[in-house]
């Protein structure tokens, strides 16, 4: 009886203790990590000279879309030439990957039950924004949510330059922002971030397949150099 009552009085393991203090320390990275992605961004043209400490803003690229000249230089590109675009052909070309969204049927007279509204995607990404500046590249996006009934919206940019790794360029960041929460360290999970919001619009074959000859791309100025053998 005594070994029974000593068995009931023994408080957790430390095991238990362990694990309730790892969890612990995720939820707090957890919360901290929403917090930040919750912190408003400013979009604006240029970064005001009495920014605040901490403030994180979004200068967008050029979003007049310069599709004249686009088909033109992707039919050189996709055939094995050489090109040279700019933010606004750049633009151009992520716009037209981005799918169109079809109206919902409208309902009919004397319908009594209408078609139902399309489900809301949990995250919902826009065309990707390019701006060009200074020999380094920034990709860009509004990423609309909704979440156990909660919804709003978030910017998520990223800079940096192209690096070869293997037989094909890939674009490498030196800053990637999730509203205002900094995962360029994160690097176990800032390629998978940035595929889901970022580069989640598959490319066309002609394109992919063009790139996986470059032997060379670099940004001279404000423009982006792609060069064929």
């Amino acid at each position: 009886m005594l070994k029974k009552n000593n068995l009931k009085q023994k408080g957790p393991s430390w095991f238990e203790v362990g694990l309730g203090a790892l969890l612990s320390v995720i939820l707090g990275i957890a919360l901290g990590a929403a917090y930040l992605v919750a912190k408003p961004v400013g979009k604006v043209t240029a970064i005001p000279k009495d920014a605040p400490a901490g403030a994180v803003y979004y200068i967008e690229g050029a979003t007049d879309l310069n599709r004249s000249t686009l088909g033109a230089k992707r039919k050189s590109f996709a055939g094995g030439e050489s090109v040279v675009v700019d933010e606004g052909e750049l633009n151009a070309f992520f716009a037209s990957l981005k799918p169109a969204v079809a109206p919902p049927p409208a309902p009919k007279p004397g319908d009594k039950n209408p078609p139902p509204a399309p489900d809301a995607k949990t995250f919902d990404t826009s065309a990707l924004n390019a701006r060009i500046r200074e020999g380094r590249i920034q990709f860009g996006d509004t990423v609309s949510f909704n979440v156990f009934g909660i919804s709003g919206s978030f910017v998520v940019q990223s800079v940096g330059t192209f690096v070869k790794r293997g037989p094909i360029f890939e674009f490498d960041p030196d800053t990637f922002m999730v509203g205002g929460c900094p995962m360029e360290r994160l690097i176990f999970i800032r390629g998978w971030v940035m595929k889901q919001l970022l580069f989640n619009h598959p490319e066309p074959d002609d394109v992919a397949s063009a790139w996986g000859r470059l032997v060379d791309v670099s940004i001279d100025g404000n423009k982006l150099r792609l060069k064929m053998p």
